[in-house]
């Protein structure tokens, strides 16, 4: 039998613990979070076009799809059943489920009663009804089945959900069409807010660590040494967040941003380590948030490839997830925890972040600035009936876009605050952006680079 003397010793750590004092969960952001219809954030966003599915991946059947809450079925229809409708779930008449409708040259037609519905939802046919009865005619007269525009472009189908009147122009961006890019739409899904999904794009910081130093380099090594960051705010709409490192005797300009309410874009994913020369190389993704619900998210995008863009080889279904989010969608539950990327940074913090808890700091910046414009833009709309503002054009050009990694041999200066100087390379590469903002497509992009080469000649 063992004596007092040898009974094991009982250590608890003699710190400050607080979990009690913090164990009242904080709130959640409902003016932002919420995007069902009816909802401050949700009738903000419905003001946009929006991706809703890639084409190729709508059949000859109907496709139910669910976005901004809502329940909807995707369908072809035409003799050639080229053109695309979207329509809601439930038919009018008894509720069924219109993924089961039959599509026709002139729309889709419910599987229950036969009832036949055009693109924009007018009831075409109720075949089992007298149709000489006035019955009939009122219900023709007075409902119809919910329906929205849409637009195939590109390989992605945009829809629009919000009020007829007040449908803006498709928004077209400078980097849809560039000499040289080929471009691949692909989708990834997230089980969490909108919001938890879109604010890595103006979070700089969280390159250096989640896809570098906290598990392995997911894209290159030179993104494993931080950056002096700076935040932009061009407009009520646009925002920008540069991050300029120092690799050897280079100077790498990374810039990541958000257009209002969900476009993103940011530098390329695997083309540029900071260790070549690079300039006004272009974004590795052209990419929407969109919400599928308050609890779930999916990325629609374009990723880009060429000489500007990421490398070809990396133009597959794998590819296009590492280069979205650093690793592949299909991992083990090890897996992710050895190597999180941001589907487990974003989804870890639950199916709606409790944004009162957080505690914003400098580097949160670019988080700071949107969700303000974001909140703004929901009241102007709910308590003035004051439209967004709709992405902003240049002149007759397109919408002016800068996701963009930037690579200059510029050694450090003896005598110099290289922080400082690096801080001022960043500036003096974004100022160059902005001067050539009202130049024309064919032009911009040119005079830009080549101003860029005169800087690393002649120094800043």
């Amino acid at each position: 039998m063992s004596s007092a003397a040898e009974k094991p010793q009982i250590k608890v750590f003699a710190g400050n613990f607080q979990g009690y004092n913090q164990s009242q969960p904080a709130e959640i952001d409902e003016e932002i979070a919420r995007v069902g219809a009816g909802t401050p954030a949700g009738e903000y966003l419905r003001r946009f076009w929006h991706p809703v599915h890639i084409t190729e991946d709508l059949g000859d059947l109907p496709k139910a799809i669910t976005i901004l809450g809502e329940e909807l079925v995707l369908f072809r229809y035409g003799e050639d059943k080229q053109q695309i409708g979207l329509v809601h779930k439930y038919c009018p008449h008894r509720r069924a489920s219109l993924e089961y409708g039959k599509c026709e040259d002139r729309g889709i037609r419910c599987c229950y009663h036969g009832w036949l519905f055009a693109p924009d939802g007018e009831i075409l046919e109720a075949p089992a009804e007298d149709q000489t009865a006035r019955a009939v005619e009122m219900v023709k007269e007075r409902t119809r089945l919910g329906a929205y525009p849409v637009i195939e472009y590109r390989g992605l189908i945009f829809a629009y959900m919000g009020p007829p009147e007040k449908q803006p122009d498709f928004p077209i961006y400078d980097a849809f069409e560039h000499e040289g890019m080929t471009s691949a739409p692909y989708k990834a899904p997230y089980t969490c807010n909108w919001i938890q999904v879109q604010d890595a794009i103006m979070d700089p910081t969280h390159t250096t660590f989640l896809h570098s130093q906290n598990s392995h380099p997911q894209f290159s090594e030179g993104m494993m040494a931080s950056g002096e960051l700076k935040f932009y705010e061009r407009n009520e709409n646009h925002f920008l967040g540069t991050s300029t490192r120092r690799i050897g005797e280079n100077a790498w300009v990374r810039l990541n941003e958000l257009i209002l309410p969900n476009f993103t874009q940011a530098g390329s994913a695997y083309a540029a380590d900071g260790t070549e020369p690079r300039y006004f190389g272009r974004s590795c993704f052209t990419r929407w948030v969109v919400p599928v619900d308050d609890e779930n998210t999916i990325v629609y995008a374009w990723a880009n490839f060429g000489d500007r863009w990421d490398p070809h080889e990396y133009n597959t279904k794998e590819g296009h997830e590492m280069i979205e989010q650093g690793e592949v969608l299909d991992r083990t539950p090890e897996e992710k925890q050895r190597y999180p990327a941001d589907s487990e940074a974003v989804e870890g913090m639950g199916p709606i972040s409790t944004h009162k808890g957080e505690n914003l700091m400098p580097t949160d910046r670019g988080i700071s600035l949107y969700r303000r414009r974001v909140r703004k833009a929901i009241r102007d709309l709910e308590n003035d009936g004051i439209e967004p503002p709709q992405p902003l054009r240049h002149g007759a050009q397109s919408v002016r876009t800068y996701g963009q990694d930037t690579v200059l041999h510029l050694p450090p200066i003896d005598g110099q605050d290289d922080s400082a100087y690096l801080l001022k390379i960043g500036e003096t590469v974004m100022e160059m952006q902005f001067e050539h903002e009202d130049w024309c497509d064919e032009d911009r992009d040119p005079e830009i680079i080549k101003r860029l080469k005169e800087m690393e000649t002649n120094g800043i």
